[in-house]
């Protein structure tokens, strides 16, 4: 494999069918996208079910968190592609994909959302109710803005597992990257040196922007707490919320 690395032979062979390459990494990018964006929208919802008043909420949350955390993603993603069929639900792969990796990477934001929120002073919450809010209008106006920046660094972090674990797909015969590098490899001349090279090369693209990015926001994050720590907090984050809702 390493050889084939410094073969110009191989490389010739394998630029050939770039356009094949080409394609299942825009699948890999497409299917980051979708199952990024539905793991924030049940990252958020479940992340706020879990710091609820209320007993149900609460208990879904968890049930929901707890139940795929701790099972694996490749169970999960064979669940949606061979038992869903059986009670009537059909996926092709890309579809499993999206929803085995955003429902699972959903858990993990929750908890990232739900820590963060929790991270709030609890006094925020008991201004926010003296002064009329509800539990929603508290959360849209006052909790969650100040959350973002809390939870930034390990939503990042997520996001970059989020994509190394689409590939999965290609333990379903998905069309991404991960399964198009090892279909092309294990054909004909048995070449694996340059795709699957290339293949880390390009999932390092896109991770590596990202977790970079998030670092330096942490540490940008840090020393903002540093300069703000011996300042006294003034409720302007609730005044301003009363502003908003009003």
């Amino acid at each position: 494999m390493f050889e084939q690395i410094f073969s110009l032979e191989c490389w010739k062979l394998f630029l050939a069918d770039w356009q094949l390459f080409g394609q299942a990494f825009g699948v890999t990018v497409m299917v980051s996208v979708l199952a990024l964006l539905l793991a924030l929208a049940l990252g958020i919802v479940f992340g706020v079910m879990s710091t609820s008043t209320h007993p149900i909420p609460r208990f879904i949350a968890r049930g929901y968190v707890e139940t795929l955390q701790n099972t694996p993603l490749v169970l999960q993603a064979y669940v949606f592609y061979l038992a869903l069929p059986y009670i009537g639900f059909y996926m092709g792969q890309v579809s499993v994909g999206i929803y085995a990796v955003g429902i699972y990477h959903g858990a993990y934001i929750a908890e990232v959302v739900r820590a963060g929120i929790e991270s709030i002073p609890h006094g925020q919450t008991e201004a926010a109710a003296s002064q009329g809010f509800t539990y929603i209008q508290t959360m849209r106006w006052i909790i969650l803005p100040q959350t973002v920046k809390i939870v930034m660094p390990p939503l990042v972090n997520q996001m970059v597992n989020l994509i190394k674990n689409t590939s999965v797909i290609a333990l379903i015969g998905g069309t991404d990257l991960m399964n198009r590098t090892n279909d092309w490899a294990t054909t004909g001349a048995s070449i694996y040196g340059p795709p699957f090279l290339v293949c880390g090369i390009l999932y390092f693209l896109l991770c590596f922007p990202l977790a970079t990015w998030g670092r330096k926001y942490e540490e940008r994050l840090k020393k903002r707490d540093i300069q703000v720590a011996d300042k006294p907090a003034d409720g302007g984050a609730l005044q301003e919320a009363e502003v908003k809702a009003s």
